[in-house]
């Protein structure tokens, strides 16, 4: 069994986010408090402030080197099994990690817990659209087991895409390798992670309630390369890991084409 000082939230704080506040206020909302840190490659006043105001940690690496190792080194920060990787633009729901330890809790060897989750768009909750029904669908296996050991089921929920909202994830440090994301994609890191954890033996636990909310707009990350065809690029090099190449390439285009509602 996990409790509350198990878990951390570790807030990945990058350049000055409008949004940064508003996800370390959903993380102090929690039913179940947890510990939550801050860790940035890129300090400044603004994320010093929103550390100072909320009494949290605060843990610098230095220069940028990249996501993966900013992932990395707020993982590294936290002294507890269960890491929730915070992303800054994101909100969490006030009953996300109380769920996330009794998912966990019920696992025999656990590896990640994720979530369904929504969309915020314009400041608006957005809960439903073809992209998250599209993902829903693929995550229906894991919504009537409630989490999986088998290595068919965590690739199948990942063979026709990313499936697995980054920042719904909870990862289970001992039982992954060290350090847990080694990746060198830019936009596919998180996916090419989960594909990798789906060799191991353990499970994924999933809760089918909206938890969370992803932040789309046209100043991050994810829309930037999508935007320079990185993303497309690398959707063919990981779909190619579950299919033969000519079917990959289809179901490549048909992925490119949902993109476009990100960003």
């Amino acid at each position: 069994m996990f409790g509350p000082q198990d878990h951390t939230f570790a807030v990945c704080a990058y350049k000055e986010s409008p949004y940064l506040a508003s996800c370390v206020e959903s993380l102090m909302a929690q039913t179940v408090r947890t510990n939550v840190i801050m860790a940035t490659s890129t300090p400044n006043a603004s994320i010093e402030c929103v550390a100072r105001e909320y009494g949290l940690p605060l843990y610098e690496s230095g220069r940028p080197s990249g996501i993966c190792a900013d992932w990395n080194h707020a993982v590294s920060r936290a002294s507890t099994p269960l890491v929730t990787i915070a992303h800054q633009d994101d909100t969490y729901e006030p009953a996300y990690a109380e769920r996330m330890l009794e998912g966990m809790g019920r696992a025999r060897r656990p590896l990640i817990f994720f979530t369904n989750y929504g969309e915020l768009r314009d400041g608006a909750a957005v809960d439903d659209n073809r992209l998250l029904r599209v993902k829903r669908l693929l995550l229906r296996p894991m919504e009537r087991r409630g989490s999986s050991d088998s290595e068919r089921v965590k690739r199948g929920i990942l063979s026709m895409g990313s499936s697995i909202c980054c920042p719904s994830v909870t990862l289970n440090v001992p039982a992954l390798p060290s350090p847990p994301f080694q990746s060198k994609m830019k936009s596919n890191l998180d996916w090419d992670t989960w594909e990798r954890y789906s060799h191991i033996d353990g499970e994924f636990v999933y809760d089918p309630d909206i938890l969370m909310h992803h932040r789309i707009h046209a100043g991050s990350e994810t829309s930037a390369l999508i935007h320079d065809n990185t993303r497309t690029a690398e959707d063919l090099e990981m779909l190619e890991r579950f299919w033969p190449a000519p079917v990959a390439r289809l179901i490549n285009v048909a992925y490119s084409l949902g993109q476009r509602s990100n960003g």
